[in-house]
């Protein structure tokens, strides 16, 4: 009996320090990332970066960046290259090649780091192996289509890949990529659809009778092969010297 007792009191002890964390052990366990974007620390392969910083504060940790104006869904584009901006401070971008910012609404909801070739990450599986460590987060990366490894996590996602013997890591956004597709879908939605061209109206002629016919008005029986002739309007047809026949007037 006391046996017993104990194997339930040790039973219940780890249940609760499962759900002391509120049940994120168990899902990081089952292979589930549930980090959300909000929790994610700064550590140093991000650069100095993070998703949800605004304009100002980028321009603060690079004032060289060149933003450009919003387009018509609120979305600003641009590109940092440390090594080919001598204006940079190259110290803080140590083994970048280039840093690709995407903003909605003034919001940062994409960054995209390449990296130079470095013995210290030779492929995709030591590059994500490490960040999953800075990052605190479960190494359960799966395959992407972009021939590299993606890590799916509450509300963002992460994919690398290696370019040009570095690896390129990008971290992006979902909820913003949601709004955005929303975005475009109410465009297309709103934009009237494109109303198809009329047909060309068929103009055959009769070289026998030099009488035409139209769309309305056809030859009380089909014309020879030899006899027939087609224009493309009808004041070719009259230009030839064909009339309509007063059956058609």
């Amino acid at each position: 009996m006391k046996s017993s007792v104990n194997y339930l009191g040790t039973y219940l002890t780890i249940l609760l320090i499962i759900l002391s964390s509120d049940g994120i052990v168990s899902a990081q366990q089952a292979g589930q990332c549930t980090t959300k974007v909000s929790n994610l620390p700064a550590v140093s392969e991000l650069k100095g970066f993070r998703l949800g910083m605004t304009i100002d504060q980028v321009k603060a940790r690079v004032p060289q960046v060149l933003i450009p104006k919003p387009d018509q869904f609120g979305v600003i584009k641009t590109t940092i290259n440390p090594f080919y901006d001598p204006r940079i401070d190259t110290s803080t971008f140590e083994g970048v090649r280039t840093v690709s910012l995407d903003f909605l609404d003034g919001v940062l909801t994409s960054l995209w780091i390449g990296y130079d070739s470095s013995p210290k990450w030779p492929a995709v599986e030591n590059f994500v192996q490490g960040v999953s460590q800075s990052l605190q987060l479960p190494n359960t990366w799966t395959s992407s289509k972009s021939h590299g490894l993606q890590l799916k996590c509450a509300d963002f996602q992460m994919t690398v890949t290696m370019v040009a013997r570095g690896p390129s890591f990008r971290i992006e956004d979902l909820t913003a990529e949601e709004v955005l597709l929303a975005r475009r879908q109410a465009q297309a939605d709103q934009e009237p659809a494109e109303e198809s061209e009329p047909a060309e109206e068929l103009i055959v002629g009769d070289k026998n009778s030099k009488t035409y016919y139209s769309k309305g008005c056809e030859p009380s029986k089909p014309i020879s092969e030899t006899d027939l002739v087609v224009f493309k309007t009808r004041e070719e047809a009259e230009k030839a010297g064909f009339k309509l026949p007063k059956v058609c007037l």
